[in-house]
């Protein structure tokens, strides 16, 4: 999980203490925030967190659009038919 405590370094730390800051995003998942004249520049993270962040983000979107078509149609599906066919997608993707 991400610490919501922000850290917050000037721009100019990426060159002269870019080993620090790597440290800081990948041991605690913690983002670092980059400010240049006072002002937000960037925000770096690591791999894993921002892999993390993307795919909260992509299955927010699946439920949303899942959330608009169910209001779009009266077609409901048992957990038993969404399984089946889960499965059978499944079984096609891994005959490739």
């Amino acid at each position: 999980m991400v610490n919501i405590v922000p850290k917050i370094r000037p721009v100019s730390d990426l060159k002269n203490s870019f080993g620090e800051i790597s440290a800081l995003v990948k041991e605690d998942s913690t983002p670092v925030f980059l400010t240049k004249n006072g002002h937000g520049e960037m925000v770096l993270m690591s791999m894993e967190t921002y892999s993390g962040l993307i795919g909260r983000l992509e299955i927010e979107l699946k439920l949303t659009e899942a959330e608009i078509e169910a209001e779009r149609t009266d077609v409901r599906y048992s957990h038993d038919e969404v399984m089946s066919r889960m499965r059978k997608r499944l079984q096609g993707v891994s005959n490739v």
